[in-house]
């Protein structure tokens, strides 16, 4: 199985984020390279960016919170099982087929009832007491048995296959006084009933089992039986069954008859398969049990089993990172995935580790849309025009339609060819753009704050910095309360070093900044400072190039 690959963004996803997916995952398609590559989320979308999926005609990207490798990924989904009502033949010749030495057991209902190993089936073969009667004795099925042995029953009916009894074996091998000698004693002993006689063609011996109330006779060979016997055998209640094995054969096969039923082990592991492959291995290295059950999240039926060597080097989930590289602000999980490549715009943290060498695209441009257009410009590909769209969506939103210090020439050229391909208006785009959907007017306090939200580690502080851009900050005064306790709740819980909640103005170019954290690193933000908690910011609009910097500056200077 080929593992699923993803293009992602980070957590908390903006426009650029969502639409760099989308247009990396289409040329990676469109090259060859990942035909199966898909564009994933992180986190919920903002309503500005499904105003552009809808006004594109594309749905949003995947949601996946959690891309470590779990049991439903690697399981074998073809699984060798067996039923309740399997006889010991049956359980062998499939293991044995499918070269294994365990099998999961289901009932009528194909609901998962035990585990059967390769050692259980001995059991059914070998008793556990080496004398006495117990040595000839098996609890079985006769119907089951006629049918392991594809045995004729010409006398009184067959019970169901599902009716089971203790039955004793005698093989009528010795004297005919003998074998009378033995069934009267059984007769005596008052368990001549539970008596299967085992012999050949010898008329005396089976007249002799009917006679004394045997439960049973077995003809072997497949040597005639006279019609008076089979007639004194019905009027009697005795089963009469003949098999064309030889007495020895059949003597061993009765035993393959027995249902597994009896001996599978009950007592077993099941693993969910949403469950990760790295707490698996803690949890299973330990145990006993030689295969494992994987069951659905919800409901419990079995999906497939897995084995302790499954877990050794199992295939990880590839990803693509657009719009981030650190792994603070990536999916859950993205430690135990395969990054095969990055794409971005941002500083570099330091903390993406991989295997082998991957391709990574970070330049100082105003949105990784740009750089992901330029791919397209490079190859001679012309994008789907809902795909450029996304990636015009994209340059807009971070750039604020090239406005915003962080604007390249690239972005320009990037814009003015994806605009002309998408066939909108890019000045008309954007006003429509932020038009949309006001947080501050109509968002809830969690939601405004992480409608863009990151997280960053700088000197060992721990920081979050969320972004709103609005057409205007008329509504901030009357939700800053609201709105600086849930940003004291998010620090307070989340144990950050520094909270920060800019509130951008993307017509007039200004911020409102809500910031709680340390003293020193307040003091030290190069704001202007209207009351403990809240700074405003002429000209400040980017969070990359003018209000993380400040944020780094304000805490090296603190300390």
């Amino acid at each position: 199985m080929k593992p699923p690959f993803y293009v992602i963004g980070h957590k908390n996803p903006d426009t650029d984020a969502i639409c760099s997916a989308i247009g990396y995952a289409a040329l990676l398609r469109a090259v060859g390279e990942e035909p199966g590559a898909l564009a994933a989320r992180c986190g919920e979308i903002s309503q500005r960016t499904k105003w552009v999926l809808e006004r594109a005609g594309l749905e949003a990207p995947l949601l996946i919170t959690d891309v470590r490798t779990n049991a439903g990924m690697i399981c074998h989904r073809k699984v060798t099982k067996i039923s309740l009502s399997d006889t010991f033949l049956t359980a062998y010749r499939r293991m044995l087929h499918a070269q294994i030495r365990c099998v999961p057991v289901e009932d009528e209902d194909g609901n998962l009832c035990g585990i059967l190993r390769y050692f259980d089936l001995l059991k059914l073969l070998l008793p556990a007491d080496t004398e006495g009667l117990s040595v000839r004795t098996i609890h079985v099925s006769l119907a089951k048995l006629a049918d392991t042995l594809q045995a004729e029953s010409l006398g009184a009916m067959l019970p169901s296959p599902e009716f089971e009894e203790d039955l004793i074996l005698l093989v009528g091998a010795s004297s005919q006084a003998t074998v009378d000698m033995r069934l009267k004693e059984a007769v005596k002993d008052g368990n001549v009933s539970q008596f299967l006689v085992i012999c050949g063609d010898r008329p005396i011996v089976q007249r002799y089992a009917i006679d004394n109330g045997a439960r049973a006779l077995l003809v072997t060979g497949g040597n005639a039986i006279s019609g008076e016997i089979l007639s004194y055998a019905s009027r009697s209640g005795v089963v009469v069954l003949r098999c064309n094995q030889d007495t020895a054969s059949a003597s061993t096969l009765i035993r393959c008859s027995r249902t597994v039923r009896h001996v599978m082990e009950e007592n077993f592991l099941t693993v969910s398969s949403s469950e990760s492959v790295s707490r698996l291995r803690k949890r299973l290295g330990t145990l006993d049990q030689d295969l494992f059950p994987v069951v659905e999240h919800t409901g419990g039926k079995m999906v497939g089993v897995i084995a302790k060597s499954d877990l050794v080097d199992p295939l990880r989930i590839r990803l693509a990172l657009v719009d981030h590289n650190e792994y603070a602000q990536a999916v859950n999980g993205v430690e135990e995935a395969e990054i095969t490549e990055v794409i971005d715009h941002h500083r570099l943290a330091g903390d993406l580790v991989s295997r082998e060498p991957i391709r990574y695209l970070n330049e100082p441009v105003g949105s990784t849309c740009t750089l992901v257009g330029r791919k397209f410009f490079h190859r001679g590909l012309m994008p789907q025009p809902a795909v450029a769209m996304c990636l015009c969506a994209g340059i807009v939103s971070d750039t604020l339609c090239l406005t915003s210090p962080t604007t390249t020439l690239l972005d320009r050229e990037m814009l003015n060819w994806l605009s002309g391909v998408a066939g909108v208006n890019p000045q008309k785009f954007t006003e429509e753009f932020f038009a949309v959907g006001s947080l501050i007017a109509n968002g809830t306090p969690e939601e405004i704050l992480n409608a863009d939200r990151k997280e960053f580690t700088e000197q060992g502080l721990s920081v979050s910095i969320s972004q709103v851009e609005e057409r205007d900050l008329h509504g901030f005064a009357a939700r800053r309360e609201e709105l600086e306790a849930a940003l004291k709740d998010l620090y307070t819980h989340q144990k950050y070093d520094l909270a920060v909640l800019a509130v951008t103005d993307v017509a007039l170019h200004h911020s409102m900044i809500l910031a709680i954290g340390q003293e020193g690193a307040l003091a030290k933000l190069p704001f202007e400072r209207m009351d403990e908690t809240l700074f405003h910011a002429p000209g400040v609009v980017s969070r990359k190039r003018q209000i993380f910097p400040a944020v780094c500056e304000a805490i090296q200077h603190s300390r």
